[in-house]
C-alpha cells in the first residue's frame, strides 16, 4: 500500500516514514499543502495522512479540494489541534478519521488500517489459485507451507494479487512501490520478481508470474510453459 504523508515538522515526518516503511507501507513525504495537493492529484496513492497546520495550503483546504474533484481516497487528518470544533470541521470536510497529536504509533497504524478497509480491501486475505496472501501477517501461503514476505516482496505480491491477469510494467512497480523520489534502479523490479517466483515455486503454487515481452508481468494460472526470467 502506498501512502502520502503531508507533515511540515520534518523530524516527525522522518520518524513516521521509518515507522510506516517498517510496517510494509511505501511512503512519499511532503512538507506543505501545495505539494500534498499536487501529489494527490496524480492518483497514485491508496491513502493519505494530512497535517492540518501546513504552510502554503492547510490540510483542510487540501482535503476540500481533493473531495471537490471527486477523489475519495481515504484520508486521516493529523494535527496538534484537539478541540471538538476542529475535529468536526475535518470530518465534515470529508476526512475519514482524525488523530490529534501526540499519539501512540500503534494507534496511528490501527487508524490507517481502518480507513483503508474499503470494498474488496476489507478482506484480510487475498487469494489466487492455491495461494493466499495475509495482509495482517504478510504471509504468502499454500497448502504445503508459507513464507513471511519482506517489505517490497509483500507490496509487489499484493499488487499482483489485486490485479490478477493484468500486465503490470516495471515502471508501474517503480511508481507504485518505490515512489517518485527513489534512487533505486529499475532492475530492482526484476530482482524482486525473481525472489517471488522462487517462493511461488517452493510453495507448489498453481499460479505464476509471467513475462510479456516489452510490456511487463502478470499473475496467471500455471501451465506447461516456463515463466521467462
Amino acid at each position: 500500500m502506498r501512502l502520502l504523508l503531508a507533515e511540515d515538522e520534518k523530524a516527525l515526518s522522518k520518524a513516521l516514514v521509518k515507522i510506516l516503511e517498517k510496517n510494509n507501507y511505501s511512503v512519499d513525504a511532503v512538507y506543505d499543502g501545495e505539494d500534498a495537493l499536487a501529489f494527490l492529484e496524480t492518483g497514485c496513492y491508496d491513502a493519505a495522512i494530512l497535517d492540518i497546520m501546513m504552510p502554503k495550503k492547510d490540510g483542510i483546504t487540501v482535503l476540500k479540494k481533493v473531495r471537490s474533484e471527486g477523489n475519495q481516497i481515504p484520508i486521516l487528518m493529523l494535527t496538534a489541534k484537539s478541540e471538538i470544533e476542529d475535529r468536526v470541521l475535518g470530518l465534515d470536510s470529508g476526512a475519514n478519521d482524525y488523530l490529534p497529536k501526540p499519539f501512540d504509533t500503534r494507534e496511528l497504524l490501527a487508524r490507517i488500517r481502518s480507513i483503508s478497509r474499503t470494498r474488496a480491501e476489507s478482506d484480510t486475505k487475498l487469494t489466487a489459485g492455491n495461494i493466499t496472501l495475509d495482509r495482517a501477517t504478510y504471509e504468502l501461503a499454500s497448502p504445503t507451507g508459507s513464507f513471511r514476505l519482506a517489505n517490497k516482496e509483500y507490496q509487489m505480491m499484493e499488487y499482483f494479487m489485486v490485479n490478477p491477469h493484468r500486465i503490470l510494467s516495471a515502471d508501474m512497480f517503480m511508481e507504485k512501490i518505490w515512489g517518485y523520489e527513489s534512487d533505486a534502479e529499475i532492475n530492482v523490479v526484476w530482482v524482486y520478481i525473481s525472489y517471488l517466483r522462487k517462493k511461488l515455486a517452493a510453495l507448489g503454487a498453481n499460479v505464476q508470474i509471467k513475462s510479456s515481452r516489452n510490456a511487463g508481468y502478470s499473475l496467471e494460472d500455471s501451465d506447461d510453459k516456463q515463466a521467462k526470467a
